[in-house]
């Protein structure tokens, strides 16, 4: 089935398409809410905008973007350096669920702290991340282009990757979340109601993770679920089914 495109997906900076997107116009008055001084703010490539960035530094805070086409230049110019890199300046091996053994290189650059039409650039980054399922051999291979208002002295190449690392591990559940309930798009708007129906989406994506298999998506499993919803009430505890499989283990 065909979605329509939501607010928030990629818009070219300066276009009718970014003037409609929620995301951007409410991120500086949002942040405005939060002290944030000596933080780094995490955000994915919709985020990477000048007026935040600016904002972000001025408030004591240290900006760590994602780049991507919205950006184009920016990502020219951060993908031409990395282009013929050599050794990188970190590698981390780590165990993942689901029969994952995942490989993180990154090669951190100021290079082009003095050219980007960026503000406060203190170094600029790309990730590489391999990984491997154990259980099919199948490879796969994924780059990532950033930047950050920290310089080398205050974030070193393991750091940058650490904060990385927790961006996309809190963006995953929210793509989870946003795909196969579009919250992002919810009319739930009045009283408690937002958080209440979140925290239960959040409850029910952790609990069909705890079944998850290998190479099997949360949409998948919901789709199964919609059909045998039996199933459900297993996940839960709820049957003599699943107690008896509980004790069995």
């Amino acid at each position: 089935m065909l979605r329509p495109k939501k607010v928030g997906t990629l818009p070219v900076e300066g276009s009718d398409e970014q003037k409609q997107t929620n995301e951007i116009g409410m991120a500086i008055p949002l942040l405005q809410t939060c002290h944030i001084e000596g933080k780094d703010i995490t955000g994915d490539a919709l985020l990477t905008q000048r007026a935040i960035a600016r904002h972000v530094v001025e408030q004591g805070a240290h900006y760590h973007f994602t780049v991507k086409g919205n950006q184009p230049a920016l990502e020219r110019d951060i993908a031409l350096l990395f282009q013929t890199r050599g050794a990188p300046d970190f590698v981390e091996d780590a165990v993942c669920d689901h029969g994952r053994i995942e490989t993180r290189r990154i090669w951190c650059s100021t290079a082009l702290n003095d050219y980007l039409d960026f503000p406060h650039a203190g170094q600029v980054f790309l990730v590489e991340r391999e990984s491997i399922d154990k259980n099919t051999s199948v490879l796969r291979l994924e780059t990532a282009l950033g930047i950050t208002s920290r310089t080398p002295q205050e974030a070193s190449p393991k750091r940058v990757l650490a904060v990385n690392r927790g961006h996309w591990s809190i963006e995953s559940v929210h793509y989870i979340i946003d795909w196969n309930y579009d919250e992002d798009r919810s009319q739930i708007r009045t009283g408690f109601g937002p958080e209440n129906i979140t925290r239960l989406r959040r409850f029910a994506v952790g609990i069909l993770k705890s079944f998850q298999k290998p190479a099997q998506s949360i949409a998948e499993m919901m789709r199964k679920l919609a059909f045998n919803t039996r199933l459900v009430f297993d996940y839960l505890r709820m049957t003599q089914n699943s107690i008896t499989r509980s004790c069995a283990h």
